[in-house]
């Protein structure tokens, strides 16, 4: 494994924060977790690679749904605990809701509102 991975601190179950930034926007699109070997594979691939906590195992984001994630640069906040990717998401989709960004509804008032259109259903993108 590359040197670099060591300054990154990872938790107890050997995961890191990592969110995706739109490139063009700057608009938060995602949070998700990596593990070692998918962190190591974003920076290799040059798209995410997240480790998908409810399959227990590696995701590359847009497997299923071809929405990828190509990576333009990975960077490290100064406590080496969150890993901040700066993506160019393809198909402009990367919510399983079919929405651009998970970040699509807004507390006002006592109540969350949505604010963000679904750009394609769901269950057009994905088979299963």
């Amino acid at each position: 494994m590359s040197a670099w991975l060591d300054a990154v601190r990872w938790d107890e179950r050997g995961l890191v924060t990592a969110i995706a930034q739109d490139a063009d926007s700057g608009r938060i699109l995602m949070v998700a977790w990596m593990n070692r070997e998918a962190l190591e594979l974003t920076a290799s691939e040059g798209r995410a690679v997240y480790w998908s906590r409810s399959r227990n195992r590696l995701w590359h984001k847009g497997e299923e749904s071809g929405h990828i994630q190509q990576v333009a640069a990975i960077d490290l906040d100064c406590d080496g605990d969150v890993v901040l990717l700066t993506v160019r998401q393809i198909g402009g989709i990367a919510c399983h809701t079919g929405r651009e960004s998970c970040f699509y509804r807004r507390l006002e008032g006592d109540g969350w509102q949505v604010r963000e259109p679904v750009l394609k259903d769901p269950k057009e993108i994905y088979s299963s």
